[in-house]
């Protein structure tokens, strides 16, 4: 269980040894090609070091690394500003974003598809504005409305992911506590359960409801989000938001047992269909 930095560090130095592995180089060898001692190499592959996105594209290019995508993720997970593909948005908020939401908004931003499993509220990614506002108002004691206006814009920035070319695909089980939650009023209620209907309909959403009638179940201990990157599924990271922070889990057994659980929890959840309809019997009384 780690911090999102680290659990970068690690990640990208996996996959840099990975891509030396298939480079058929030695760590060794591959120092000498881009001027530096072995033992750099070997702290950047182990993630005990970080490491400048410049030195992460003489890497790159030594080992013959074209795949585009591919060196913009790992570029991103060095903390470059810079991108070929997605604009780095967020960099604009760094005054009002602390570090961990701002290093999940960068593999965010990467990821090709999310799931995510909601206990409380409608996850960010489906917010409307009125929404959000009550959320963050009531998440983040003593804002101010400057501050409360710049996490709200963050929050809604972030939801151009899911009309990106290609999308991020998103697959959402929510508890129906989210749905009977009236966060804002019943006014802010009726409308953001009418973005939930539209946004269930979408070709990259899949939209579940876990009714209370499920009873007990596997996602009762909190809420989650798994992470995965369509180049290469070592990326793959679990997401644990709490109060002051966010923490990472990277293993391959975490990974697979919050991937189990996601996956019964969608055998227990209603399917996306019998959600909607369910979604428009709770709008209706909202």
């Amino acid at each position: 269980m780690q911090h999102g930095p680290a659990v970068r560090r690690r990640k990208l130095g996996a996959e840099l040894r990975a891509l030396r592995t298939s480079a058929e180089l030695t760590s060794g060898e591959a120092a000498r090609l881009v001027g530096w001692h072995q033992s750099k190499v070997s702290r950047i592959e182990t993630g005990a070091s970080g490491v400048k996105p410049a030195d992460v594209r003489l890497l790159l290019d030594a080992y013959r690394v074209a795949d585009a995508n591919l060196r913009e993720l790992l570029l991103v997970l060095a903390g470059s500003d810079e991108s070929g593909g997605r604009h780095h948005w967020w960099h604009a908020y760094r005054g009002v974003l602390p570090p961990t939401y701002r290093d999940f908004i960068s593999l965010e931003s990467q990821a090709s598809a999310m799931r995510t499993l909601e206990t409380s509220v409608v996850p960010g990614l489906l917010q409307t504005p009125e929404y959000a506002r009550a959320v963050t108002r009531a998440a983040v004691d003593g804002l101010d409305e400057e501050r409360l206006d710049a996490l709200v814009e963050v929050r809604l920035a972030r939801q151009d992911i899911l009309r990106a070319q290609p999308p991020l695909e998103l697959s959402a089980v929510l508890d129906e506590a989210v749905l009977r939650r009236e966060v804002g009023g019943p006014e802010v209620m009726a409308r953001q359960l009418k973005r939930l209907l539209e946004a269930a309909r979408l070709p990259q959403v899949r939209l579940q409801v876990l009714p209370f009638t499920a009873g007990a179940h596997v996602g009762i201990t909190g809420p989650f989000v798994i992470l995965s990157f369509s180049r290469t599924s070592d990326l793959d990271v679990v997401v644990l938001d709490h109060l002051t922070s966010s923490l990472y889990l990277e293993r391959k057994e975490d990974l697979q047992a919050y991937t189990e659980a996601f996956n019964t929890l969608q055998i227990h959840a209603l399917s996306p269909e019998d959600s909607l309809d369910y979604l428009a019997v709770i709008g209706g009384r909202a």
